[in-house]
């Protein structure tokens, strides 16, 4: 049992505290908080039961965050705000001595670059304050690592091919929208894509190659390999690895939208003057969107998201490919968000289970697959994300 700071009052943040407020058992008081107060005060209020306390805090300032965690005293922060705000909230954390858990790396705010080295330069300092630093405990990245570490654990003796797939087969109505936020989602997706084979990285053009892939109880769906940063560690930490990718569903329309906002400059990161004002381009467009957060209600279909895995079992090829499936109807009814918002809370909170339960604590900056997979795996079966197996199948890659 213990107390945690929730940074962060989007979709996740909403998720992840809603899954808490059920377990007084392992978090006896939990606190929201972002730059926006009345959001997380309209988080707790439809929650109700009087158990989140909220607070305002801008995460890119480490004395705002040092201060709030001094006053409040968690014994974890979960960090759902942006990637860029990582490394003031891990900052925030060496300074007031508090362990650190988030869903996504830090990128920089100027550079479209997912990269784990700034986050791992952490480790000897968080080792050093006997702190635990969990890193990528989302879905993807999270589960999908999890996944591959269960499947090295106990389906292989040498875990040689992994694909990632993720699919939304959801129909949320909109002409565009983004499942999250769409500065970063945007920014994620239109980068070169990138994978890993014979120890070494291979660009692509961004959505260069594709192909239908068969998901279940969905069918096929066109497939982009994109980058995605779990490959980083997953080969770091599976040395075995001789080819990790991450394959990633797109509809035409969407796509298409896509090129449109990139070829009149809409995807840009620059600043550029308006009116006598700076703005970035991205961010205003993140203002006319819709929110992510509001596309719940009629969001249809469901998610597929899994690790089709190639390797070697006594001295034998074996094929294995683990996956979830989750309802944006289902998610909705439970927590007020859509599936996307769901699959990445899920984790997070399952994550802060562990560490609150002394499973996963280990000084230092770890990701998610350097701990124990199995008391993480069971948890997935209780709180929303069944888990299902399929052994020598064809994988389709």
């Amino acid at each position: 049992m213990g107390k945690v700071l929730i940074i962060g009052a989007g979709g996740v943040g909403t998720v992840v505290a809603h899954k808490m407020v059920g377990l007084p058992e392992v978090f006896s008081e939990i606190m929201l908080a972002s730059r926006t107060k009345s959001k997380c005060d309209a988080i707790a209020e439809k929650i109700g039961g009087n158990r989140i306390q909220t607070a305002q805090v801008d995460a890119d300032s480490v004395p705002q965050l040092v201060e709030l965690i001094r006053s409040f005293q968690p014994d974890l922060v979960v960090n759902v705000a942006l990637p860029y705000q990582d490394l003031t909230i891990m900052d925030a954390c060496l300074e007031t001595g508090v362990s650190y858990l988030d869903t996504a790396n830090y990128e920089p705010k100027e550079e479209a670059k997912f990269e784990y080295k700034w986050q791992w330069a952490y480790h000897d300092r968080f080792k050093e304050a006997g702190l635990t630093a969990i890193l990528g405990c989302g879905f993807d990245p999270g589960v999908t690592s999890i996944f591959t570490a269960y499947a090295a654990k106990h389906v292989f003796d040498e875990v040689q091919y992994l694909d990632i797939v993720d699919c939304n087969a959801g129909d949320h109505g909109k002409a565009f929208a983004t499942n999250f936020n769409p500065e970063i989602n945007i920014r994620e997706v239109t980068q070169k894509g990138k994978y890993w084979e014979n120890d070494d990285w291979v660009l692509t053009e961004p959505h260069e190659i594709h192909k239908p892939l068969n998901y279940p109880n969905i069918g096929p769906k066109e497939s982009y390999l994109i980058y995605h940063e779990e490959l980083e560690s997953l080969v770091k930490n599976f040395p075995t690895i001789k080819r990790a990718r991450f394959w990633m569903t797109f509809g035409q329309e969407y796509l298409t939208h896509l090129r449109v906002i990139q070829n009149i400059g809409m995807a840009g990161i620059e600043p550029i003057m308006y009116e006598g004002k700076e703005i970035v381009p991205i961010q205003f467009l993140k203002a006319v969107l819709p929110d992510p957060g509001d596309l719940g209600e009629n969001y249809h279909g469901e998610t597929s998201i899994g690790c089709r895995i190639r390797g070697l079992k006594d001295g034998k090829e074996h094929t294995y490919y683990i996956y979830n499936n989750c309802s944006h109807e289902e998610a909705y009814k439970e927590t007020g968000m859509q599936a996307v918002s769901y699959t990445t809370g899920v984790p997070a909170m399952i994550g802060a289970m562990m560490f609150m339960q002394e499973k996963w604590k280990k000084p230092g900056v770890n990701n998610v697959e350097q701990f124990d997979p199995d008391p993480f795996m069971e948890e997935l079966n209780k709180h929303g994300l069944p888990w299902h197996e399929l052994h020598n199948v064809d994988l389709e890659l």
